[in-house]
């Protein structure tokens, strides 16, 4: 007779709860540990890495024999084949199913920030380029693309996406993010959240939270953000993408907030990710996180009492291998100083999961290791795709779009097809040398494959490409570990383009970054003025395309571009006193706003009509009558934002409320009605709780943060109302095509 946890026609948590009363402690203490197989000289870390002290670390052998819980980045940790990968995983796999009394096997776990980062699989653009496409089903195709192909060969769950809000643009995994608005990050957070779990990949939602608010940009710096910068603006994407959504993982932020280290913090972890937000999923650890505790941290001072505090806090499973959650846990447990009901708790979790994902049926099996095309052309037409609507054309007197001519195509990263390319990318983030296992045409060979000439000798444009190159701590200008002092452009790259703009020559700049950097003068010297956040292997051939015509530049800003270096902060989300005033010389209004993006044709918003009041638990709908009066065809990024006059608590002088992509013809116009409910318009009040107030809402609508030529408002009437955990995350839209 099959043992009840056996049988894929029970319910999960029959199962689940059959298997746990068969387990030992050890048994289940095993399903909350990763292991980690590092190569034997793995070269530049790839993580934060801890120190072992001397003392070996454990091989699968030695841990395997009670279960195990995740094998971490078999495919993403050294180069190797995507059929070797395969054989290593299944090799992997029979072995934690072989050791241990249950059979049962592994979660595989690897990154997928901007595909799956294994050798030989398509490079996506980063999270900013998302952001700055305003296009969530697009990244929803993205990240259902990049799903398949981990399903395909055997992988479980990936580690993304980064639902950090920025708040300073000199942090190095500003490059990670989405932008600087919670509406934007949850919007495009969520949707990749769709596509991922639509593929049959558990999305982990990183990093839970507060991480992009460290003092001074610096990574794992303390956080000090008070209470309702963190509810209203720093955890806000991350309810939206669980919630509609569905992510089934979280992953904790390596900082500690007012001193309190996220790995150990309960209310964070419990009280608020499960308690009031409905998680019930399985949190785990960013890597080394748990050990941290103890040795970065100071908040205990041995390895099990680390594992004890983040066991209590709420971290179901230690990454990336097992050193505090193994046998220093379970001798506390024996002991009887942590309560083997923790160990349940998680257990229960983990198995849950592994029963969703199949790995508790008597017929799991190893992916088949057969023939499997990780950058199939449909992938990288729509990287390409992605790429070319995320392209944001900052500034142009006219010069572009260009048609075929001699172009001089010069600077740092003018023939570096790795500029393209994202921190969490497999050639920049294991930093190899050589073949990058993927075809990476660079600016000059996809403007020659346009039909340009590019030539340094009497050219009649100068195309001028500037920014980053990513990389690991202190390896590159941007990405993990590489923070930035200043948001000068890096090395004498300002030198330079002041040097190239002072010729008689036209001069396109080309910025290729993982951050915005202030531009002083530059921009109004410059002939036009392209920016791009490593818009990953299709890049080259995207710009390209801008360039030349054949391609529109539909991106908007998912960040602002400073004036100066030291306008800090710099994102638009700000109450009166945190922009210009005459109370302070210095002035941090951006260059070019949140939303800003020009287009090859001209927009016109008109007709704007708002619902004069609503109820403090109704709606009001928003409409307004977008037109294209130019000559071609071109998208509109119609961007719909709310403020509060007067509130109870100091609010954002405005706030991204919604956003439609409307492609129009020349001459055609859209009706865009957006619906807009009174929980929009809620934020955390004087006691901490979500409140909506009554009273006046302005209402702006335009083609920024900064262009809003139209304004009304509406009344909510009615008493204070504190919305329940099933509030209103979305503003849904409406385009009808009028005459």
């Amino acid at each position: 007779m099959t043992e009840p946890w056996r049988d894929p026609l029970l319910p999960v948590s029959i199962r689940v709860a059959d298997l746990l009363k068969r387990m030992t402690l050890e048994e289940k203490a095993g399903q909350l540990a990763g292991f980690w197989a590092l190569p034997s000289d793995p070269g530049a870390p790839v993580a934060p890495m801890e120190d072992d002290s001397g003392e070996s670390a454990p091989g699968l052998d030695d841990i395997v024999a009670h279960g195990l819980g995740q094998l971490t980045r078999v495919y993403g940790t050294a180069p190797i084949t995507v059929e070797a990968g395969m054989e290593r995983l299944a090799s992997l796999q029979r072995q934690v199913t072989g050791a241990g009394r249950f059979g049962i096997p592994a979660v595989a776990h690897e990154e997928c920030l901007t595909g799956f980062m294994t050798f030989g699989a398509t490079v996506f653009p980063g999270p900013l380029a998302w952001g700055a496409s305003f296009d969530p089903g697009l990244v929803r195709q993205m990240a259902a693309a990049i799903g398949t192909g981990m399903r395909r060969v055997g992988v479980h769950q990936g580690l993304a996406p980064v639902l950090d809000v920025v708040r300073d643009y000199r942090w190095g995994r500003t490059e990670e993010c989405i932008g600087e608005d919670p509406y934007l990050v949850g919007a495009i957070g969520t949707a990749y959240v769709q596509g991922l779990e639509g593929a049959g990949i558990v999305s982990t939602l990183k990093h839970f939270a507060g991480y992009s608010a460290s003092r001074g940009g610096r990574n794992m710096a303390p956080v000090a953000s008070g209470p309702r910068e963190f509810a209203d603006v720093l955890v806000e994407p991350f309810v939206r993408a669980l919630r509609e959504g569905g992510a089934r993982s979280v992953m904790n932020s390596y900082t500690d907030v007012d001193g309190v280290p996220v790995a150990a913090d309960e209310r964070l972890l419990t009280e608020l990710l499960r308690g009031e937000l409905g998680f019930s999923g399985v949190v785990v650890a960013d890597y080394y996180a748990i050990s941290f505790l103890e040795t970065r941290h100071g908040v205990t001072g041995s390895r099990g009492a680390a594992g004890a505090l983040a066991l209590t806090a709420g971290i179901d499973v230690e990454l990336p291998t097992a050193r505090c959650y193994g046998e220093p846990l379970t001798a506390l447990v024996r002991s009887g100083t942590v309560p083997e009901e923790l160990i349940d708790r998680a257990a229960e979790r983990v198995l849950l999961q592994k029963a969703e994902l199949g790995l508790l049926d008597p017929d799991w099996e190893p992916a088949d290791p057969g023939p499997v095309d990780l950058d199939p052309p449909e992938n990288r037409a729509l990287a390409r795709l992605l790429a070319e609507r995320s392209t944001i054309l900052l500034a142009n007197d006219g010069t572009l779009p260009l048609r075929p001519c001699r172009v001089s195509v010069s600077g740092p990263y003018a023939d570096d097809p790795r500029s393209f390319l994202g921190c969490y990318s497999f050639p920049n983030h294991v930093a190899l040398p050589g073949d990058l296992g993927l075809e990476i045409p660079t600016l000059g060979e996809a403007l020659t494959a346009a039909g340009f000439t590019v030539t340094a000798d009497d050219p009649d444009v100068n195309v001028l490409v500037l920014g980053d190159r990513a990389g690991m701590f202190g390896r590159g200008t941007s990405g993990e570990g590489c923070d930035a002092e200043t948001l000068d452009l890096p090395g004498d790259q300002a030198a330079l383009a002041s040097a190239v703009l002072d010729s008689e020559v036209p001069t396109i700049l080309v910025l290729v970054s993982g951050r915005p950097y202030a531009l002083g003068t530059l921009a109004e010297r410059a002939s036009a003025v392209v920016q791009v956040f490593f818009p990953g292997e299709e890049g080259g051939t995207a710009l390209a395309r801008v360039i030349s015509g054949a391609a529109e530049p539909s991106g908007r800003l998912p960040v602002s571009i400073p004036r100066q270096v030291g306008g800090q902060p710099g994102t638009y989300l700000h109450g009166r006193l945190g922009g210009h005033t005459d109370w302070s010389s210095v002035d941090p209004t951006p260059l070019f706003p949140f939303g800003h993006g020009l287009s090859w044709t001209s927009f016109t918003c008109s007709e704007l009509s708002v619902d004069p009041v609503a109820a403090t638990d109704g709606a009001v709908s928003v409409s307004v009558t977008a037109r294209n009066v130019g000559e071609v065809t071109g998208t509109e990024v119609v961007q719909l934002y709310l403020s509060d006059p007067v509130a109870s608590v100091v609010r954002p002088q405005r706030w991204l409320a919604g956003f439609a992509r409307v492609e129009l013809q020349p001459g055609a116009a859209a009706r865009i009605t957006f619906s807009v409910h009174a929980d929009r318009t809620s934020f955390t009040g004087l006691d901490l709780r979500r409140r909506v107030e009554p009273g006046e809402i302005g209402v702006a609508v335009g083609r920024s943060s900064g262009d809003l030529p139209l304004r009304g408002s509406f009344t909510l009437e009615g008493p204070v109302r504190h919305p329940a955990a099933d509030r209103v995350l979305s503003v849904p839209v409406e385009i009808v095509p009028v005459p």
